[in-house]
């Protein structure tokens, strides 16, 4: 197990900003940025033994800082959407910026995904991680609480990324933790990521209104365009209507996983063409999967749909849905969770 370090620029404020690449004995190799966490690079083999790079990216770190629609980081304090920006917490109401049409997205205009953390590593032959952290200041971004936050990025020599999420509070709060990873996985330039095979162990979904705000309801995905409990091409009903999107937007719908215990399957997803595999698994209790339905519009290089999101999170504006489980973190408790990437391949 490897892990390197290297100077990757400076941000507009001018703090140091270092690209760490792990590396294992397969020749496997992920690279992360100390800005937003974001996973800029992901190498794993096809059926032959050929190695390309799954995520989407940009080589330079000012690409990133100008306009990064959440390629690889982490996002929170709160992912996905808050409805309003609001909330209301033991009686007090909290407003969040509305970055997102009317609502809240992914922990408001200056989120995680934006911030500089601390970095250091440690390896031995099970491993080698990288070790994230930084402190989220009360108020910041109008969330309550002092929020200390570790995110630990673990490759194996099995070729598996484990991200590992822990944080505490000292006041009441509301914490949502994800990674945002585009991945296509017959490789970055190569192509959409319709003819990708998808399998999510999701039975039910979170209907939305039309600013994507979930209803409350809980609905089953058989018989829509949504039943991907069984292996399915992404592209085939991407543009047919889901009961609460209309025609032509794609997916990017919230998924209720099936299994109740601890780590779960969430998803697996297969290129036909490469053969490359990855599997999914994760302590949280639902997935976003997003279909890179806006890649290619705001200035932004990548094409639309050359890669998809498969996020594991905890439901959308949990903090407004009282029958949704509970975000709220307390002082003395812990937010701990976890996700394992493993990539394999098979022949096509």
């Amino acid at each position: 197990m490897e892990i390197t370090q290297e100077s990757w620029g400076t941000t507009k404020n001018g703090e140091p900003v270092t690209l760490h690449t792990l590396r294992n004995p397969n020749g496997m190799e992920v690279k992360i940025t100390n800005y937003g966490g974001i996973i800029v690079s992901l190498t794993a083999p096809d059926h032959q033994g050929k190695f390309a790079n799954t995520v989407l990216g940009y080589p330079t770190f000012s690409e990133y800082e100008a306009n990064n629609p959440y390629f690889g980081c982490i996002t929170g304090r709160y992912a996905n959407r808050i409805a309003k920006g609001k909330f209301t917490l033991n009686g007090t109401e909290y407003q969040l910026a509305t970055n997102d049409g009317p609502n809240h997205l992914h922990g408001g205009k200056f989120g995680f995904d934006k911030k500089i953390w601390a970095a250091t590593t440690e390896k031995n032959d099970q491993y080698a991680a990288l070790i994230l952290t930084y402190t989220s200041p009360d108020g910041e971004e109008g969330y309550p609480g002092e929020l200390k936050c570790t995110v630990t990025y673990r490759l194996q020599p099995d070729n598996t990324l484990t991200i590992a999420y822990h944080a505490t509070t000292d006041k009441p709060t509301v914490i949502n933790l994800t990674n945002h990873t585009y991945f296509n996985l017959a490789g970055q330039g190569q192509g959409d990521i319709l003819d990708h095979q998808l399998t999510l162990f999701a039975s039910r979904y979170t209907p939305t209104d039309d600013t994507q705000i979930p209803t409350g309801q809980i609905a089953p995905v058989k018989g829509t365009p949504l039943d991907f409990t069984t292996p399915q091409t992404v592209g085939t009903r991407i543009n047919e209507p889901t009961p609460d999107l209309i025609s032509g937007l794609g997916y990017d719908h919230n998924f209720i996983l099936d299994d109740a215990s601890e780590i779960k399957k969430v998803a697996r997803l297969k290129d036909p063409k490469s053969g490359r595999v990855l599997d999914i698994r994760t302590t949280l209790p639902a997935v976003q999967f997003y279909s890179g339905n806006h890649l290619g519009k705001n200035g932004v290089p990548h094409p639309h749909r050359s890669g998809l999101c498969l996020e594991t999170q905890d439901y959308p504006d949990s903090p407004n849905q009282p029958a949704f489980p509970s975000t709220t973190l307390l002082p003395g408790d812990a937010y701990d969770h976890r996700t394992e990437y493993q990539f394999t391949a098979e022949a096509p």
